[in-house]
């Protein structure tokens, strides 16, 4: 069984943050991730608000780049899921199907998990016209009829870049105005190859062996039909805090409760980024979470030393 002061799961901009950190207080850190690093700047067409960005960077293009930062600090990475977390005394239990891991204190910053719409339709043709990532799959629709469903920063966002593929992208909106950031909903609202419902929700999505039309609602009795070759939804997330020890205090909707040093109510496990009860969800916020969960993270360890 491995032995480390701190293991941080999710590899993130909030793992990845609270990593360099971690390294910078001296604290012999592993970072746990099943997937590529970056988490969901690897969907982001294209990154614009980031401090240090410039003119904006790709997602993929920031994800590497964070990713190669964090290895110069000497921070270990396992390529695993992570199975369960259990803490035994003073210290934590991290399992894994490669090797078991012991540490002293625990960040978890795994983000979230985006939604599914419940639509007729939607999960039968999933994978055949349904996506939840542009950046993925939009090359495929390159000159298709386009859906997007949704009206935050995410549906705005990726609306744009679908834009950019093809001049026939409708996004669709339950309310009577776009809920994304003002400067990318100006961006779709005079984007001419985006024209913009509200007021409407998609009723169901249609098509036999793939996506062929869908049904809108709005104030046309019966509903519309609307002949598009892909749907794109984008209409929310739900945090990935199941690994989370039950004892642990969350709110309703499941994000981890912390106070302001990203400490839950468990002594020596931390979150950082979408996974916690955050206000603002976006990169530059978990990028300080994380930072500030790693300084938490080494007070508590050194309290554990008798460091303090």
């Amino acid at each position: 069984m491995q032995q480390r002061d701190l293991v941080i799961i999710g590899a993130g901009t909030a793992g990845l943050s609270a990593a360099q950190h971690a390294r910078e207080a001296g604290l012999d850190t592993l970072v746990i991730e099943e997937m590529a690093p970056g988490g969901q700047t690897l969907t982001i067409s294209e990154l614009q608000n980031f401090p240090g960005c410039g003119e904006g960077v790709t997602g993929i293009e920031f994800a590497m780049g964070l990713e190669k930062q964090t290895r110069s600090f000497g921070v270990e990475f396992l390529n695993s899921p992570a199975l369960s977390i259990e803490k035994k005394n003073d210290r934590f239990i991290i399992q894994s199907p490669k090797d078991d891991i012991e540490a002293g204190a625990v960040i978890l910053a795994t983000g979230s998990a985006k939604k599914k719409a419940d639509i007729p339709g939607e999960s039968e043709l999933s994978g055949k016209g349904v996506s939840y990532c542009a950046t993925c799959d939009g090359p495929f629709f390159k000159n298709k009829r386009i859906l997007v469903v949704g009206g935050g920063d995410s549906a705005c966002d990726e609306a744009t870049y679908l834009a950019k593929l093809s001049s026939r992208v409708t996004l669709v909106h339950r309310q009577e105005k776009l809920e994304a950031r003002a400067a990318l909903a100006e961006k779709v609202l005079n984007n001419p190859n985006i024209t913009v419902r509200l007021n409407t929700r998609v009723a169901a999505i249609r098509g036999e062996k793939k996506v062929e039309s869908v049904i809108l609602e709005n104030h046309t009795p019966g509903g519309e039909t609307l002949p598009v070759e892909g749907v794109f939804i984008f209409t929310g997330s739900s945090p990935r805090s199941e690994l989370a020890p039950q004892e642990i205090s969350k709110d309703k909707e499941g994000h981890i409760i912390t106070d302001e040093m990203m400490h839950s109510s468990l002594p020596g496990f931390f979150a950082a980024g979408e996974v916690r009860n955050t206000p603002f969800r976006q990169l530059v916020v978990a990028a300080g979470e994380g930072a500030v969960a790693a300084m938490g993270a080494a007070r508590y360890i050194a309290g554990l030393n008798g460091e303090n």
